[in-house]
């Protein structure tokens, strides 16, 4: 593979004087890495969009808002939150689908200096309740669903403005028309760099969520890293061939399906920032379906498609793909967690104009910490690519020592794009954040090349008689079996071992698996001891949760020892 170009592009594209020049710069007492040429704030990002303005911008099913529309509409919310009293520094709170105007309220906030807390869709009444108190917003946008919940328990809105979107205004809500319907061009604020502009929650699978607090400066450098990613891949693979493209060739204007919730980093940080960054258009999807999602590709000409990996792998995987154009795919993958290496393999033969990517991060680095797409990801599909230009990173044992590339620990990042910390959580941010290094909590090592291979959540492992088992290893053998639909693999407790391994599979409607047959093909790919004790065969989907990761700890809860195979 070309890594020597890779290195030189690299170089060449971040050292000085380049327009993805890096340098240090301090932040909060911490000296960190950043990109020069960023913008200011993520408010400077959505005025220069305004050139787009007769693109289409949110497609969501028969509507269409231009850019031109939608920095009219922005305006006119930015207008209406100061003239109620909004200040900069205060909370708006967003708890809706991927609706259109869950993206026009938050360029609003993001605009006038207001942190935009995306509240997560699936919360009951009582996580609502939860998060309302947690992070004080001023005002609540919410559509009907949202606005039921709220119904139970309306002592929560507190001290709120209520605004329907979608909805019947209950008593003393305020309807989206009026918000709208305020004009006015877009008011003038400065906004620092390295204050909040939203509040994203943690998925919350091991306790209550946290609140993290992404700043401009972090959304900022998280769209910059992507660009180079991009840029730099292109660069290197390009050099490496010697195939130039053609320079008189249409460049296809982005077109995005949009598949995973807007309140989490992967459809916001990643998708949404850079669809509008590039003057692109944002499909946005009422819930996932994958009939539905070819069928946009299709009608949209989406340029990419993806999502968490189960996603990607249902694309690919459906037996009606190959009925509909997807001609216009030019990059198929996703985030949220690793993609299978077989998976990559799939997307690289299956869709015949585009090439897998993928990139890792979480919601306290505000997106990707690392990317990685094309021949690079072919070569190394178990890997999740090489740190972005603004990350540093180590991989660290259990002493708190560095441990050299080929060792597996845990991963820590120091960079532009961490997170300040989590709201009311002072502790919890001193035990996740030591001198600007985010402890990822997850296990990884480095190859001699720089890429990272991740090996597990540090939670998740499966301690089996003092042998430490990685469940995404165990996982990734089992989805070599073509007619596995998901697996997740997590500890079953045992007397004698501590802990055996456990594996929920879900079977391809119309294929059929028997746990021998699972137990066997592991057998052949990793040790014995790795392999399943105790299988479920499954034939319903696997619970998530809204980011769409597995609920493990409902599994374990769920699934009793007898009823295994």
């Amino acid at each position: 593979m070309h890594y020597a170009e890779l290195n030189k592009a690299w170089a060449e594209l971040t050292g000085p004087g380049a327009p993805m020049e890096v340098v240090e710069v301090e932040v909060r007492g911490v000296t960190i890495r950043a990109f020069k040429n960023a913008p200011p704030n993520v408010r400077a990002l959505w005025l220069s969009t305004a050139q787009f303005a007769d693109r289409d911008y949110l497609v969501f099913g028969d509507e269409r808002i231009t850019y031109a529309e939608a920095h009219r509409l922005v305006a006119s919310t930015a207008n209406w939150l100061l003239a109620q009293g909004v200040k900069p520094g205060d909370r708006v709170a967003i708890a809706m689908r991927n609706y259109p105007e869950w993206m026009l309220i938050y360029w609003a906030c993001a605009c006038i200096g207001v942190a935009c807390v995306g509240m997560n869709a699936w919360w009951t009444a009582p996580e609502m309740a939860y998060g309302m108190k947690d992070a004080q917003p001023k005002v609540l946008f919410a559509d009907a669903e949202r606005i039921g919940r709220l119904m139970e328990q309306p002592e929560m809105l507190g001290g709120a403005t209520l605004v329907a979107v979608r909805a019947d205004p209950p008593a003393g809500a305020v309807p989206w028309s009026q918000v709208v319907a305020h004009g006015g061009a877009m008011p003038e604020v400065a906004i620092d760099p390295d204050e909040d502009v939203c509040i994203f929650y943690t998925s919350g699978t091991t306790g209550f969520p946290k609140g993290a607090q992404l700043t401009h400066r972090s959304c900022i450098n998280n769209l910059m890293n992507m660009m180079f990613a991009g840029q730099v891949t292109a660069l290197a693979t390009q050099r490496a061939t010697g195939v130039v493209p053609d320079p008189n060739a249409p460049v296809p204007i982005p077109s995005g399906l949009v598949t995973t919730p807007l309140f989490h980093v992967t459809a916001n940080n990643c998708g949404a920032y850079a669809a509008t960054a590039a003057g692109g258009k944002m499909v946005l999807m009422y819930k996932w379906d994958v009939v539905e999602a070819l069928k946009l590709i299709e009608r949209e000409r989406c340029t990419s498609a993806g999502g968490v990996p189960v996603m990607a792998r249902e694309l690919v995987t459906h037996p009606d793909f190959h009925k509909y154009d997807t001609s216009s795919l030019l990059s198929v993958g996703g985030g949220g967690a690793q993609l299978q290496p077989d998976l990559v393999g799939k997307i690289d033969k299956t869709v015949a104009t585009a090439r897998p990517n993928t990139g890792y991060g979480m919601t306290e680095t505000s997106g990707i910490i690392t990317s990685i797409s094309g021949d690079f990801f072919v070569d190394k599909p178990a890997s999740c690519g090489r740190a972005m230009p603004t990350f540093e990173v180590k991989v660290v044992g259990d002493d708190g020592q560095a441990l050299p590339p080929g060792q597996p620990g845990e991963l820590w990042v120091r960079g532009a794009s961490v997170i300040k910390g989590y709201i009311n959580r002072p502790e919890a941010t001193a035990d996740s954040i030591t001198d600007g290094w985010l402890h990822t909590g997850d296990v990884a090592y480095l190859d001699d090349d720089g890429f990272i291979f991740l090996v597990d959540r540090k939670k998740d492992m499966v301690l089996r008689g003092g042998e430490n088992i990685y469940c995404a290893e165990v996982e990734s053998a089992v989805h070599h079996l073509p007619q596995v639909a998901e697996c997740c693999v997590f500890g079953v407790p045992d007397d004698r071992l501590g802990e055996e391994v456990g594996a929920a599979v879900v079977v391809q409607p119309g294929k059929s698996l028997t746990a021998e047959e699972v137990r066997e093909a592991v057998g052949a790919q990793i040790a014995k001891h790795k392999v399943p004790r105790y299988i479920w065969l499954l034939g319903d989907p696997i619970p998530r949760n809204a980011n769409g990761k597995f609920l493990k700890r409902e599994l374990r809860e769920t699934l009793k020892v007898e009823d295994a195979v």
